[in-house]
């Protein structure tokens, strides 16, 4: 999607004769430049606001006569036209926190703001709070722990100024941050919840919902807010949770009406498909546990089944997901921590300080999670251009192995890794639960490299360097 950005493009009452040329001979140039171009959708002729009937007149002239073979849209946002009517699109945000519910529970009928429906042009759930390793590098020590000044620095503009918000509605959902590392990690993984429930909700709804572009990939210089990668190139809860949304064969969970979903997002069909979701309590006692096959359709949103409603119900609980193909490879997966205190939305009210919560989930009894020492393995080989990790995980314990986050760094120089290409991070493993995954990077040549490896409840540990040299 390419077209005119807001700013001096939109200041059209203070527009004199020689600003319309300039913006009559910058149409002519740009359409000539794109017009072949393999992957344009669409041209936009305003961003934030359409233009005044005459220079949309004027564009419109343009691009016929340059023979513009794509749909050209009036602006980014859901404002008509007396020129071309309706956009078809949506520009309603929102740009700050909102809990997982909201983009399921917000009905079209409710005004026209940002649930999953029709094509919102740009929409992102807020603070995207960076690992320690960023914040290390943009604040000075003395600064680092509690929030104050030097971080909102770092924050947006106006009513993006700052993170009460966020850090108001983590209070409210994990429990008051004890320290930096508390709220990091809780941070990371309300992240993961907002980007998955928003990718997720989009897919799910196709066609009702018929696109989402996230506000924002990333930022143009250090920043706390509105990106999925940081400005050092480091992923973390965001980008994972967007990753696993968007699997090409993806298991859901509605938040809005408790039933599994299986979304494709290939064009070939995939039958004889089997999900599986499992129910646990927090002491990773199974309470529920339920196949079904399917045939999914290409591009195609399946409702497989409703979970069951559950009596006692432990504080906070988890579903676990797989879906397997006709062979039995496990094509896509899912993990949700899910609490027993229903979290639903004020339906109708603009309420931003609590993120539309009306009621919040209470995910505090997660401290309870004994801790757990994951076991890992590790080899690296050189793979084309590129150097990969491999990294296979082991849980063997009896309590569950909460977002678990790996990093890489040299063994001989100790130095990080970034940029890497993870196939996942941020995962969970059950009791007995094996996973592999990889990190893929570049480098002048393979060599020994660290994984470290720590999580919600995992102990701190490190694999991959002779010992010594950790």
């Amino acid at each position: 999607m390419a077209g005119w950005s807001c700013s001096l493009w939109e200041t059209w009452p203070q527009w004199q004769k020689e600003q319309v040329d300039v913006a009559e001979q910058s149409l002519r140039s740009q359409i000539l430049q794109l017009r072949s171009h393999s992957s344009m959708l669409v041209w936009l002729n305003g961003s934030d606001n359409p233009p005044p009937p005459n220079i949309e007149k004027m564009y419109l002239d343009i691009e016929r006569e340059y023979r513009w073979p794509n749909p050209v849209i009036s602006s980014a946002s859901q404002q008509a036209t007396s020129v071309t009517g309706k956009s078809g699109v949506k520009m309603t945000g929102p740009y700050e926190y909102v809990v997982p519910e909201f983009w399921t529970e917000e009905k079209d009928d409710e005004g026209d703001r940002g649930g999953a429906f029709g094509f919102n042009t740009e929409t992102g759930p807020g603070p995207a709070i960076p690992p320690l390793e960023t914040l290390e590098q943009i604040l000075p020590k003395e600064h680092l722990w509690p929030i104050d000044d030097w971080w909102t620095f770092h924050a947006g503009l106006h009513n993006f100024r700052d993170l009460h918000v966020f850090s108001r509605c983590l209070n409210k959902r994990y429990g008051d941050a004890k320290s930096l590392d508390d709220f990091l990690m809780k941070s990371q993984m309300m992240r993961y919840e907002a980007i998955r429930s928003m990718y997720e909700a989009y897919s799910r709804n196709k066609y009702a919902s018929t696109g989402v572009i996230v506000w924002m990939l990333n930022n143009g210089w250090p920043s706390l807010i509105w990106n999925l990668y940081d400005y050092q190139l480091r992923v973390a809860g965001g980008y994972f949770g967007a990753k696993n949304a968007l699997e090409a064969l993806h298991p859901i969970y509605g938040y809005d009406d408790h039933a599994v979903w299986v979304v494709s997002s290939q064009y070939r069909d995939a039958p004889n498909l089997k999900v599986t979701a499992t129910i646990y309590d927090l002491s990773m006692k199974e309470l529920s546990s339920r196949q079904a096959t399917l045939d999914a359709k290409a591009d195609s949103t399946n409702k497989v089944f409703t979970l069951p409603e559950l009596p006692d119900l432990t504080p906070v609980y988890f579903l676990k997901l797989t879906l397997a193909d006709a062979s039995g490879k496990v094509v896509g997966s899912n993990f949700y921590w899910l609490t027993s205190k229903p979290e639903t939305i004020t339906h109708g009210v603009v309420n931003i300080d609590d993120g539309f919560a009306q009621t919040f989930a209470d995910f505090r009894a997660l401290s309870q999670l004994g801790k757990v020492t994951v076991q890992a393995t590790t080899q690296t080989t050189e793979e084309h251009e590129n150097v990969v990790t491999h990294i296979t995980l082991r849980n063997r314990d009896s309590t569950l192995a909460f977002f678990i986050r790996l990093s890489l760094s040299f063994c001989g120089t100790g130095k990080e890794i970034l940029p890497v290409r993870w196939s996942d991070n941020y995962v969970s493993l059950i009791p007995g639960e094996t996973r592999e995954l990889t990190a893929t990077y570049r480098a002048p040549q393979p060599e020994p490299v660290r994984v470290d490896i720590s999580g919600w409840n995992v102990n701190h540990t490190a694999t991959g360097c002779a010992t010594g040299s950790q």
